[in-house]
């Protein structure tokens, strides 16, 4: 498994304190992400799940009423190492989140986020054509995960961060929630705030951050 940063006790990317596995690699390149680090499928660094298991095993006290997030990048670019993971700790009785942007539709993806417990899925933009203007995918394509997701009843949080002047509006919103309305599945939607904390990282790399001239909120 490839991943590029390990947060023991994450208290923002699922229920409880989480231990939260940062995956590398993401075929996106959404112009407010947070970890541009995690772009190239060949940076950051392989790990065995034996010693990711036992890191995160040596903190199951700290984490026992929350549980394991594996984040990214796009965790399933890497679905079956990632349903490996998954499997190792609900053996050892540890609740198990993939925060995804529902790009990847393939049999192996679809397989990981049947063997966890919740999924975190960012819905970045309220239609097709904004998907398409700042993603550079169609809406159909998260949509289709949540579909299977809605088939299996899995439990699924809906992230949304809100952007001021791209999709912050009342009109924005309002289509956000119809889009989510038909979804039985869906336990909570989290309207998350924009953040700049990352502009530095951008600079690091020498990559324009697209949205640096919006506020924060």
């Amino acid at each position: 498994m490839r991943i590029f940063s390990l947060q023991s006790l994450g208290t923002v990317d699922g229920p409880g304190v989480r231990y939260v596995v940062f995956m590398q690699g993401c075929p996106l390149r959404c112009p407010y992400c947070h970890n541009p680090e995690s772009w190239d499928a060949d940076g950051g660094y392989e790990t065995d799940l034996a010693s990711l298991t036992d890191k995160i095993l040596r903190c199951k006290e700290y984490i026992k009423n929350g549980g394991v997030t594996f984040s990214g990048g796009e965790p399933l670019l890497q679905a079956k190492e990632l349903k490996k993971a998954i499997e190792l700790l609900k053996k050892n009785n540890i609740h198990t989140a993939i925060d995804t942007s529902g790009c990847i539709i393939s049999k192996d993806s679809f397989e990981a986020l049947k063997a966890c417990d919740l999924v975190l899925l960012d819905i970045k933009m309220p239609d097709d054509e904004m998907y398409r203007k700042y993603i550079n995918i169609p809406l159909s394509v998260p949509l289709e995960t949540l579909d299977y997701l809605e088939k299996i009843n899995k439990p699924v949080w809906i992230r949304y961060v809100n952007v001021p002047s791209i999709n912050d509006s009342e009109e924005c919103i309002n289509k956000l929630e119809n889009l989510l309305k038909p979804y039985t599945c869906i336990e909570k939607l989290e309207i998350l705030p924009f953040k700049k904390l990352c502009i530095e990282k951008y600079k690091k790399l020498n990559i324009p951050f697209p949205f640096e001239n919006i506020e924060a909120l």
